[in-house]
């Protein structure tokens, strides 16, 4: 299948299965178009082992695998994505947060790197660093599912921007530790010996670190600055529309090609022309013009994202021994981003105060998606990556369905209680 044709297939499947969520199941409707996409694939496999001479599911998957969800995501979907998500998210209020979202998306996601990968080494026996690997791609929690469910759940105003603030960055400071821990995990696949330059590869962590992330950070900030000063010289909305695809478009494929963190790099260019940008560089109208379509593009590819989601199942094994990890990663997965929220908290309590239930949403509102699982599939083959996809995809799904489902409940329980913090 070409490129056009793979776009066809799932932009109607996402609104066949979007409007089998609307008219009966009537879930939030990224979440309602995972579920049906799940349960579809599931149904495929069942009659698939119940009539094998079809050979459905071999179909399914080969179209599947021939979508290439790791690329498709990340070096296509995930820009515009971040973009969308950052745009919505003030400057001003993310500065009154920053200090719990710089802790959590930096100390947060090495504590739960390391929670993650020893435990899940002792669990299965899996050599450390590639465990790590595992905590690596699992830590981060993934903006576009986090965003998706905050539309949903009304919470307070400090408690959605600490989330969305965390979700936006971390996913970039989460992948660099991913891009780190691959390179000693598997030095071969990585293109370089992790053990040929002994005591200097803290060095070198911390150079690739700020490498990537700082000039991440530092490129989207200039080419944010730019597209403002640009636009404040137009007044076409339909023009300005289009420089702010460029900017996410262009931005994102600049980044990759100067090997800086392209995640980062999208969501400081989205915060600033959505905060700055939008009040000094826009008239009302275009505004309204950017917003709208950047809300679009968010929903649509929302929901091809969960669609692909759903269908990943093909990707999995489910022999008993996987089965058992990937459950014991979902309780593995959630003491690990507790500990990555509690520490930070507990660092900060002295010196400033926190809304009631602050932990416990944060705790059950750190959603993983696709991010995770296009990590875990772009690992380099060997031994352990069916066991590590297996175990991403029951955490991803878990954390989609079953917190993403119910953390608006648990924010509405907690919010009437005690301070839980």
């Amino acid at each position: 299948m070409n490129i056009l044709q793979i776009a066809s297939l799932l932009i109607v499947l996402a609104a066949v299965f979007g409007a089998v969520n609307y008219l009966f199941l009537k879930l939030p409707s990224a979440i309602g178009i995972l579920v049906v996409a799940l349960l579809a694939s599931i149904g495929v496999l069942v009659v698939d082992q119940a009539i094998p001479a079809i050979s459905i599911a071999q179909q399914v998957r080969d179209i599947v695998e021939g979508i290439d969800f790791s690329d498709t995501l990340l070096e296509g979907m995930l820009g515009l994505l971040l973009f969308a998500g950052a745009l919505h998210v003030k400057v001003s209020d993310l500065r009154a947060q920053w200090g719990a979202v710089f802790l959590m998306a930096t100390i947060g996601v090495a504590l739960s790197t390391a929670v993650v990968g020893i435990g899940f080494s002792w669990l299965t026996g899996m050599p450390l660093l590639v465990a790590l690997v595992f905590g690596a791609l699992i830590s981060p929690t993934d903006p576009v599912a986090v965003l998706g469910v905050l539309r949903e759940a009304n919470l307070r105003r400090d408690l959605e921007t600490k989330i969305a603030g965390e979700s936006l960055f971390n996913d970039g400071v989460g992948y660099v530790v991913y891009l780190l821990l691959v390179g000693l995990a598997f030095p071969a696949a990585a293109g370089h010996g992790g053990a040929d330059h002994g005591g200097s590869e803290a060095g070198k962590a911390a150079w690739l670190f700020l490498t990537e992330a700082g000039g991440g950070a530092l490129l989207g900030v200039v080419l944010g600055w730019l597209t403002f000063r640009v636009m404040r010289l137009i007044d076409d909305h339909s023009l300005e529309v289009l420089i702010t695809l460029a900017l996410a478009f262009g931005g994102y494929e600049l980044a990759v090609a100067l090997h800086v963190s392209a995640p980062i790099m999208a969501v400081c260019a989205g915060l600033l022309i959505g905060d700055v940008g939008a009040r000094y560089g826009m008239s009302e109208t275009t505004r309204k013009y950017v917003d709208a379509f950047w809300q679009l593009i968010d929903e649509i590819l929302n929901a091809v994202l969960f669609l692909l989601i759903g269908v990943e199942v093909f990707a999995v094994t489910f022999e008993t021994g996987f089965v058992v990890a990937g459950l014991a990663a979902i309780l593995l997965a959630l003491v690990a981003r507790l500990t990555a929220v509690a520490v930070p908290v507990l660092m900060l309590r002295p010196f400033r105060g926190f809304a009631r239930g602050t932990i416990p949403i944060m705790t059950w509102g750190g959603l993983k998606g696709g991010i995770s699982v296009a990590l875990a599939l772009a690992l380099p083959e060997g031994e352990w990556k069916p066991l590590i996809l297996t175990a991403t995809y029951f955490v991803v799904i878990f954390s989609i369905i079953v917190q993403g489902l119910t953390v608006a409940g648990l924010a509405n329980r907690v919010g009437r209680e005690p301070d839980l913090v």
